[in-house]
């Protein structure tokens, strides 16, 4: 008989560990019921808060539990890959947060896991899930741009560090920065939308320029700050990526840097027929009253923008996975790349 209630257990309650819980809240056939948190203070802050029966400091006496379905992945970046590995080592599904890993070769391990275990694993890339992207999809299909050849997508910040002296700003815990935090959103909403995630060559480059100074610090989380802690990472990143078709993305991402809006989180896009670029959601094309720039009406979304509760949407067989462990996974193909190119100083060619 098919199950219709999930229990989920969520591993980290720090800022996204609140934001799974209270994602996962929001469906009716899914309950919260373990928390993981190695802060004792910030374990029960959270039990409290949402009514987390079972609060533990280690997330693997979790994995033993027969009555837990889903483990909910919210923790600093270098742990993605071991918490996950081994969740679905022990037949559990996996949401996980981004990035997937802090390497492709630890990405790939999870892809043939999942694979081997038959559970539902996803990488929570929220981005796809706005209305404004899944209308720009819907345009797509209906071939309002013609042939896509070119996009160019971004998040900048002009203040906007996760906090100088927390886990973000440290590359032994964060693998990266913000090409890590927030470039990796604007990568998968542009490739989704482009339909296309093989990339075969890669040519990036990364700055440190405020973090180191003290300078950009933003609010976001709820992580241990210690201000002698070096900033070690990128604060602002920039690549040129070809992707197998021919086609190509210009990604930028920036958690500080002189700019005019506070915020920018948009993609756009550029076909044979047609333009996209939001937000706001805008189309650009020639008709026969002459040149249209539009708004457009955001559509009925494809699926539930929520993500945690699309993913229990799947679990009931009400929806297909919305984001695939091989799309995730060339995703970090191409992280790992511009980390790369900014290295070396030469394009990155990927196999």
């Amino acid at each position: 008989m098919p199950k219709d209630l999930f229990n989920i257990a969520v591993v980290g309650a720090g800022a996204i560990g609140h934001d799974h819980i209270a994602s996962f809240k929001q469906h009716p056939s899914a309950r919260v019921v373990a928390l993981a948190e190695v802060s004792p203070q910030r374990g029960r802050e959270a039990a409290d808060q949402h009514g987390i029966p079972t609060l533990v400091t280690d997330y693997r006496e979790l994995l033993k539990r027969p009555d837990i379905d889903v483990i909910s992945i919210a923790l600093p970046n270098y742990l993605h890959a071991t918490v996950a590995l081994a969740a679905l080592k022990a037949g559990k599904n996996v949401m996980l947060d981004k990035p997937m890993a802090t390497s492709a070769a630890d990405a790939a391990k999870l892809v043939t896991e999942a694979r081997k275990q038959g559970v539902l694993f996803m990488v929570g890339q929220n981005m796809r899930f706005t209305s404004e992207c899944q209308t720009a999809k819907q345009l797509i299909a209906q071939d309002m741009l013609g042939d896509i050849y070119h996009a160019k997508t971004a998040w900048t910040r002009r203040s906007g560090i996760p906090r100088i002296g927390s886990w973000f700003t440290q590359k032994k815990f964060a693998g990266g920065g913000v090409t890590y935090d927030i470039g990796v959103h604007a990568l998968d909403r542009c490739l989704y939308l482009m339909g296309e995630f093989d990339a075969v060559a890669v040519s990036g480059k990364t700055y440190s320029q405020f973090g180191p100074r003290g300078q950009g610090d933003g609010n976001w989380g709820r992580g241990e700050i210690d201000p002698k802690k070096p900033f070690d990472v990128d604060d602002l990143a920039i690549a040129l990526i070809k992707l197998k078709s021919g086609r190509t993305v210009l990604l930028e991402a920036s958690w500080a840097a002189h700019q005019p809006q506070s915020d920018f989180n948009g993609t756009q896009l550029f076909g044979t027929e047609g333009g996209l670029l939001f937000p706001p959601l805008q189309l650009f094309r020639k008709t026969e009253h002459g040149y249209s720039s539009e708004l457009v009406t955001p559509l009925p979304p494809l699926v539930n923008t929520n993500r945690m509760v699309h993913f229990v949407d799947v679990l009931l067989g009400k929806a297909e996975a919305f984001v695939k462990p091989a799309e995730s996974l060339a995703v970090q193909k191409i992280l790992d790349a511009i980390y790369l190119s900014s290295k070396t100083g030469k394009e990155v060619r990927i196999r």
